[in-house]
């Protein structure tokens, strides 16, 4: 279904940019093209995985279910992305779950050849640690933000990131739809309080809504909100 990893763009985006002509040859060679529908579970919590999903297009929730039965979202994943890689690295289960959230391209690469090139290719290593740096840094802000910050600054703290990392359609509507359930699984609340404070935020005009899509209206007031003034 599609080319070549050597030729792919996409590989610009993440830690494969390291690998070496030969590298990118063999995974090509044993990588398996899918499309995974929305809703669609890429690989569940606590599942054993044998490679890793490099994301050509569409968009994944991650996320992790609690003690009470709740799914917190951590991260929205999209183009260029390698969901799997640190729970390949390290040999354990997965820690997390992905779930479509749009229809996805993805393509499958075996561990082995992953496994062959940490311990051969220093560049793709530091690339690799680089990659689950970031990561622990984004979850290191997720955790003091549920601690710190309010359910509204939080709530506008999410859009904000929505709209920077996924931008507007002509509409000048976030161009990612979520559930109102989805954006309080983001944000670490009650769906019920996401929605009253969604409510309260369009009242004040900082944002308008038509069914689930969302349009910041005011940015300077949504901006203030998050840094708590």
């Amino acid at each position: 279904m599609h080319g070549r990893c050597e030729n792919c763009i996409i590989r610009e985006l993440n830690s494969f940019k390291a690998l070496k002509k030969e590298e990118l040859k063999r995974i090509s060679d044993s990588k398996v093209s899918k499309i995974v529908k929305k809703g669609e579970t890429l690989f569940a919590e606590g599942e054993k995985l044998n490679g890793v999903f490099c994301v050509r297009s569409g968009v994944s929730k991650l996320s992790k279910m609690s003690n009470n039965g709740k799914d917190q979202i951590v991260k929205i994943a999209t183009k260029g992305e390698v969901l799997g890689q640190r729970s390949v690295i390290s040999d354990e289960s997965t820690n997390l779950s992905a779930v479509a959230l749009n229809d996805m391209e993805v393509c499958y690469i075996p561990k082995q050849h992953l496994q062959e090139s940490l311990n051969n290719n220093v560049e793709f290593t530091k690339a690799v640690l680089v990659h689950i740096a970031s990561d622990l840094k984004f979850a290191d802000n997720i955790i003091v933000n549920m601690a710190q910050k309010t359910v509204r600054q939080r709530v506008a703290e999410t859009i904000k990131y929505l709209e920077d990392n996924f931008g507007k359609d002509n509409e000048g509507y976030i161009s990612i739809t979520l559930t109102r359930e989805d954006i309080a699984n983001i944000v670490g609340t009650a769906k019920e309080a996401c929605i009253r404070t969604l409510s309260s935020f369009k009242k004040e005009n900082l944002i308008a809504t038509d069914g689930k899509r969302i349009k910041i209206e005011d940015k300077k007031a949504l901006y203030r909100l998050i840094e708590g003034f």
